[in-house]
């Protein structure tokens, strides 16, 4: 896959802007990234890497890719893509920060821009490399391995961020929007794998979000919210285990907990999903 420029990208390192030159990107200040061979650039800074090998691993990705490319989440991408088309044109810069493996901005670009000869620039970043790679070959954009704490894109120029159950940095989200751009965050409801959760644990926590206090103290105001819930058809243990890997589950979950869950069979869950619309106040 063909790297897909753009001319938002930022250095990691001191946020000048970024040339293409050659099979590289290069600042001002001659700090230089590869592009990799599949159509991607990692611009995670070492300052915000916690591993060597940050992220979701090889296998994890590659669960939760065949999990999603099965369509048990497509009521998910048909609710995000009606929240979606009515706040973006044809010249809105759209990002995914945390994008996987790139399976929601391709339903995006699929379900909107399908029918078009150009769609608009859709830019996605992941702090894990195996995901970003995986997401060059679902769809043509601009991919980057980068981190939520250190967008390496230019302030107040995104028009919609997308954060799909992902860990958000509001001042950063804040910064890269511009006044009024918005940021469509996707979290688990109450009730998300209620069954699965009460196999792998001995007693089911719930607790309440603060996700809407922290980006409404960071400078964001809320749009809208609306919640979303159904049952995923019987799941194999197979589709089980994948979706246990695409979760924080598979580490809080105890070895007993995991091994009664790889007992399951022809078994149905609950999805239960909190769609939240933000807006960036600005300066204002």
């Amino acid at each position: 896959m063909k790297f897909v420029h753009n001319d938002l990208l930022t250095c990691p390192l001191d946020q000048h802007a970024l040339q293409l030159d050659g099979d590289c990107l290069r600042c001002e200040s001659g700090h230089s990234f590869d592009i990799g061979r599949q159509g991607y650039v990692n611009l995670l800074a070492s300052a915000d890497k916690r591993s060597r090998d940050p992220g979701d691993g090889k296998e994890m990705v590659a669960a939760r890719r065949d999990f999603l490319s099965d369509g048990h989440y497509q009521p998910i991408a048909d609710r995000l893509t009606s929240l979606v088309e009515p706040l973006i044109n044809m010249e809105s810069v759209i990002v995914d920060a945390g994008c996987g493996e790139g399976y929601y901005l391709q339903q995006l670009a699929t379900q909107i821009f399908a029918s078009r000869a150009c769609k608009p620039p859709m830019i996605g970043f992941d702090i894990s490399k195996w995901a970003v790679q995986n997401a060059t070959r679902r769809l043509s954009a601009t991919w980057l391995v980068a981190s939520n704490r250190n967008i390496p894109l230019a302030a107040s120029s995104v028009d919609c961020m997308l954060s799909m159950f992902g860990f958000p940095v509001f001042n950063s989200f804040r910064s890269a929007l511009k006044e009024g751009g918005n940021l469509v965050i996707v979290d688990a409801g109450p009730q998300h794998l209620i069954e699965l959760r009460e196999v792998i644990y001995p007693e089911v926590r719930r607790s309440d979000s603060t996700m809407l206090q922290q980006a409404c103290a960071a400078g964001f105001f809320q749009e809208e919210t609306s919640t979303l819930q159904f049952q995923t058809k019987p799941l194999s243990q197979l589709q089980i285990h994948q979706l246990l890997s695409m979760t924080p589950h598979l580490f809080r979950a105890t070895r007993e907990g995991k091994e009664r869950a790889a007992l399951l069979n022809n078994f149905t869950v609950t999805v239960d999903v909190v769609f939240q619309r933000l807006k960036n106040r600005g300066n204002t």
